[in-house]
């Protein structure tokens, strides 16, 4: 009789790698005899993890980084012998658009939200009546409630609308490129609840936890980002290499999955079919139903909405930029009348992406509140990014090398009310579907560290679930 027990991955991204990287580990340390298979549907592994080499350029056409203070990146890179790969962004001044001119963004601020009435007062972004309003956080009692709310509500009660709007939006709802008077606050921001309920104001909140900036003397200094000298996608290459040759089955998708006695039955693209003890999705959160035929409570992933983007690299001769700026990049307000969401002035930011004497600039499009761009063409797309630049920064000359690359239904969004959906799923999956977990982006968390520490969290379920007990 053969006792050996099969687990199988859906989604060859960061989530479904990071499982599968720990699930090996931890199988080949207590001699476990478990079978391993990720099934990725494209030809590739890595997700929105993707480096582009070309002409002497390395262009990121999804995250160009990793943030040092997350440690399950930091581990995982140390475990893999990463470390004399590593090279750390450059830091400079950043900028937001606000009537169409460069405002800098105050030093003294945890996600453009003012550490204290200094950094608050000194902003160029904000009228005096609102920066009086804005100081109200100072005194204002702090919320009753420990229900879900939105960002934007919250922050508005805290900070009124003009702080909101011109220096808090860009930057957290822009990188989740997300409407702030939807998202949910304990999904996304929950640190700025405790940080109100502990000390009774945002900004004292952020005084006591967060260290004073160093000083600045207009020198570039090491960030707190890092990446690779090939590139974010060799992070990628080497976890692949982690894993034991047939692990991994590409260009195939998951058809169906059904429950029987034995299991899971999976039904694959190319007419395979694969026995599971125990399954992880880590795909994106719309395509689970399709694959759970017949179980309605699926439905309730179909709601989360998501939103498409795309970036837009340009590369120019350094000539034709005539409004140069001593920064790394800059936001763009939605208030401002702009596509464009953000710009990355990436060979400053990176110097080792492009040749000395080029400037690469990478821009983003994709607001929750107008996905007009998706039908563009990409001709279409790239004369309004390059009508945006040209009004922002007076470039007059034609890119040298444009590369697009478009996420249609990339980000989930999460809403108010996130939370508590993803935990009537899981509830219900393991009561319908013991054994089967779900990981990923569409659920706990977007970034890089987060996604490698759901596939971390999702190995020792698997595990715990076939093993009966604690690993």
């Amino acid at each position: 009789m053969n006792n050996k027990k099969s687990i199988v991955i859906i989604g060859g991204g960061i989530t479904g790698l990071s499982a599968a990287y720990y699930l090996q580990k931890e199988i080949e340390r207590q001699g476990l005899a478990i079978e391993l298979k990720l099934i990725e549907a494209s030809g590739r592994l890595g997700g929105k993890i993707k480096t582009l080499k070309q002409a002497g350029y390395t262009i990121e056409q999804g995250p160009d980084s990793l943030l040092s203070r997350k440690p399950a990146a930091v581990e995982l890179v140390k475990e893999l012998g990463l470390q004399d790969e590593i090279i750390w962004n450059s830091t400079g001044k950043s900028y937001l658009i606000v009537d169409n001119e460069f405002h800098r963004l105050p030093q003294g601020t945890f996600m453009g939200i003012p550490k204290s009435e200094e950094s608050l007062l000194s902003s160029t972004l904000i009228s005096e009546e609102g920066k009086k309003r804005a100081l109200e956080d100072l005194t204002i009692p702090k919320c009753k409630t420990d229900k879900d709310q939105s960002l934007g509500l919250f922050l508005r009660h805290r900070f009124g609308n003009e702080l909101v709007d011109k220096q808090l939006s860009p930057l957290l709802a822009g990188i989740h490129s997300a409407d702030i008077d939807k998202m949910s606050l304990l999904a996304t921001y929950p640190n700025l609840l405790r940080l109100e309920q502990t000390y009774g104001s945002i900004i004292k909140g952020l005084q006591e936890t967060i260290p004073a900036p160093k000083e600045d003397k207009g020198k570039k200094t090491e960030g707190i980002f890092f990446s690779f000298r090939d590139g974010l996608e060799a992070l990628v290459h080497k976890l692949a290499a982690e894993l034991a040759d047939g692990t991994v089955i590409l260009n195939n998708a998951i058809q169906m999955i059904k429950k029987n006695y034995q299991g899971y039955q999976l039904l694959l693209s190319g007419g395979e079919l694969y026995q599971a003890d125990a399954v992880i999705v880590a795909t994106p959160h719309y395509t689970v139903s399709e694959m759970f035929k017949g179980y309605d409570f699926f439905q309730t992933l179909d709601e989360i909405p998501t939103t498409s983007t795309a970036n837009v690299v340009m590369i120019f001769d350094k000539s034709a930029i005539s409004n140069d700026i001593d920064g790394t990049g800059f936001q763009v307000p939605e208030v401002e009348n702009y596509t464009i969401t953000a710009c990355t002035w990436t060979d400053k930011k990176w110097p080792t992406t492009a040749p000395d004497g080029k400037v690469m600039l990478r821009c983003y499009v994709g607001r929750a509140s107008d996905q007009s761009f998706v039908n563009l063409t990409d001709e279409e797309l790239t004369a309004i990014v390059l009508e945006d630049l040209k009004g922002i920064m007076g470039i007059e000359s034609e890119p040298e090398l444009t590369v697009i690359t478009r996420w249609n239904k990339g980000r989930a969004q999460y809403n108010v009310g996130h939370l508590d959906r993803i935990a009537s799923v899981r509830d219900r999956l393991k009561e319908s579907l013991p054994g089967v977990y779900l990981s990923g982006s569409s659920y706990d968390g977007m970034g890089i560290p987060d996604c490698i520490d759901q596939g971390q969290q999702a190995a020792t379920e698997v595990l715990e679930f076939l093993l009966g007990k604690k690993v």
